[in-house]
């Protein structure tokens, strides 16, 4: 006796819709959006500077003719240009996620890697610009300019660095709950039974 040499019976489709193939990912499109999203979000950073530099309070210093004092050893100036610098970043953070994930729903890590880049460098560049633009940290040429009695604004710091990853965290908190809530799904599979023998 012979095995008959019949063709396999070809495979069962399923019936009903079936998702459509998911697009090629073009990795090269996803590094240009990147970038872009890295350099818009490292550009606001100069809004940053701008406006702690305008918000922050001043520190009031005086001098004797020999050494340059608090004006009140009690005032909170200092703290309080920390606390704007973080309410700042963490304002521009929370702003920025919500617009790269307006404009860029689909997501990809290019792009948050991008986002979290780019608000890093931001909060860098807004700390050096406010210094900059601010009174001269040269305290003591400071004080000869003015003269002895006299009160000016010492230089605009930033005491805890710990503050310049506020824009950052708050960029990424920000975009990973907007994902997790309206971020695309994947299709649910569509269950296949078999069918039943006769």
């Amino acid at each position: 006796m012979t095995a008959s040499l019949s063709p396999h019976d070809p495979p069962a489709v399923p019936e009903g819709p079936q998702p459509a193939p998911a697009p090629a990912h073009d990795l090269r499109t996803e590094v240009r959006q990147s970038a872009v999203i890295l350099a818009a979000v490292t550009v606001s950073g100069l809004l940053l500077g701008l406006l702690w530099l305008w918000l922050a309070p001043r520190v009031p210093l005086i001098s004797d003719g020999k050494a340059v004092y608090l004006r009140n050893s009690e005032g909170e100036q200092a703290i309080g240009a920390d606390g704007v610098f973080a309410f700042l970043g963490l304002g521009f953070g929370a702003v920025g996620a919500a617009l790269v994930f307006w404009f860029r729903r689909s997501g990809g890590i290019a792009v948050v890697l991008g986002l979290a880049v780019g608000s890093l460098l931001a909060s860098l560049i807004g700390w050096r610009l406010g210094v900059w633009l601010g009174p001269t940290s040269d305290v003591a040429a400071h004080a000869r300019a003015v003269g002895k009695g006299v009160v000016f604004d010492g230089p605009l710091k930033l005491g805890a660095k710990g503050t310049l990853l506020a824009w950052p965290l708050a960029a990424m908190a920000v975009h990973l709950g907007l994902t997790a809530l309206f971020g695309p799904r994947d299709p649910e599979p569509v269950p296949h039974w078999p069918a039943a023998e006769a």
